[in-house]
């Protein structure tokens, strides 16, 4: 059963220590699909070491707060979001907020996402995506009481909670949107092959992306335009019928997603389970195909499967990685070719791959890189600039101009 942070110890063992190398643009085999775009021309990049002297325990997160590119914040699976001073000189991090205390790591479990409110530190309030015992999802309301310089760990207002009946494929990341509504992932519940058949049940939180409103007095208020927004509110994660906080569903393990500034679309990493790794732009009210299809391909039944299902719009097998990291679009200045191209990466394998944004579905994704980085975060500055994290050492890297 392959997972992401369940990878852990055999990657460690086996791939950290012997994958290797270096890519520069060659384009992948991934089985199949549509080449990019005509006219696009493969960018060429390195990885530079960002912060030097700073490394972080089990980090699954990293950011800024909006529109403040002073300070960075990493999240730590055991429960504490870290921060520093945006200097590669820094050597030093301080608390921003501890909730080890309450936060269960276990497998796949912990600390796995924040996002600040749109206007924090005017509106004080950061929403955390983390595990407690049993297991349960949580994800909370956290409000500074000092400008913004930390978060109260007792003032802590719990926004929904989801019941995990295993400790894997829990999801976690979560984002504000350009709509302002607060999106949130979760996983199909764990076990090889979503025993629970939760992929397809829209009775269930789980695998799904969750669109709510947390602008509101009390917990949250439901879009009007979710798919089945007139229904009863799902209590911990379930329901006997559609749950009204579902924007789309049908994934497996979706970890990291990210709007693109530009255009608006959402793009998520969704992990696969034995032979498949797919990238999803994810639109309202569509279904990605879960457990039926991994990917573009029939699992269950393994032919002859349904087919009205959305699209990958790019996916890669197994020969070239095992668990993939959703990205982000790039709209930075240092890299001029790598403008308009969705990048992400394979956390098993530490490639890195690339897209242009305006590609067709089934594109196939180009090699950039090949490193020795266990990617389990991407993340992009204030000033679109693009960086990610190895989970394994917890150092922070940032994709550069090629020499």
């Amino acid at each position: 059963m392959k997972n992401f942070i369940g990878l852990v110890g055999a990657v460690a063992a086996a791939c950290v220590a012997a994958c290797g190398g270096s890519g520069g643009g060659d384009t992948v085999d991934a089985g199949g699909g549509t080449p990019p775009p005509s006219g696009e021309t493969t960018p060429q990049i390195a990885v530079g070491d960002a912060f030097p002297s700073l490394s972080f325990t089990s980090p699954t997160t990293l950011k800024q707060a909006p529109g403040n590119a002073s300070r960075w914040f990493v999240a730590e699976k055991s429960g504490v979001i870290r921060v520093f001073d945006n200097d590669p000189a820094s050597d030093t991090s301080g608390v921003f907020l501890d909730i080890s205390d309450v936060t269960d790591a276990a497998g796949e479990g912990g600390l796995l996402g924040f996002a600040f409110h749109p206007d924090f530190p005017v509106t004080p309030e950061v929403y955390v995506s983390y595990t407690r015992a049993g297991p349960v999802s949580y994800l909370s309301r956290f409000s500074s009481t000092d400008n913004g310089e930390s978060l109260d760990p007792l003032a802590e207002d719990v926004v929904l909670t989801v019941i995990q009946p295993a400790s894997n494929h829990n999801g976690g990341d979560v984002h504000f949107g350009p709509d302002g509504l607060l999106y949130i992932a979760f996983g199909d519940g764990g076990g090889a092959g979503d025993p629970f058949r939760n992929g397809q049940d829209e009775t269930t939180l789980h695998g799904a992306v969750v669109r709510i409103d947390v602008d509101v007095a009390g917990d949250y208020d439901i879009p009007v335009d979710n798919p089945n927004a007139a229904n009863a509110r799902c209590a911990q994660g379930s329901g006997s019928a559609p749950c009204p906080e579902i924007f789309a569903w049908g994934l497996r393990n979706p970890w990291r997603f990210s709007f693109d500034p530009v255009t608006g679309k959402l793009w998520v990493g969704d992990v696969g389970q034995s032979d498949w790794e797919e990238i999803d732009v994810v639109e309202v009210g569509e279904n990605y195909g879960w457990n039926v299809r991994e990917g573009a391909h029939c699992y269950s039944p393994p032919s002859g499967c349904a087919t009205d299902f959305r699209e990958p719009i790019t996916e890669y097998d197994h020969s070239l990685g095992s668990s993939v990291t959703g990205g982000f679009v790039y709209r930075g200045a240092a890299i001029a070719d790598l403008a308009g191209w969705y990048v992400f990466g394979d956390f098993g394998s530490g490639r890195i791959f690339a897209i242009p944004e305006n590609s067709a579905d089934g594109v196939v994704p180009d090699e950039l890189l090949d490193t020795t980085h266990g990617i389990v975060t991407f993340a992009t500055g204030e000033d679109g600039e693009l960086y990610f994290m190895d989970y394994f050492v917890g150092t922070i890297h940032r994709v550069e101009p090629a020499p």
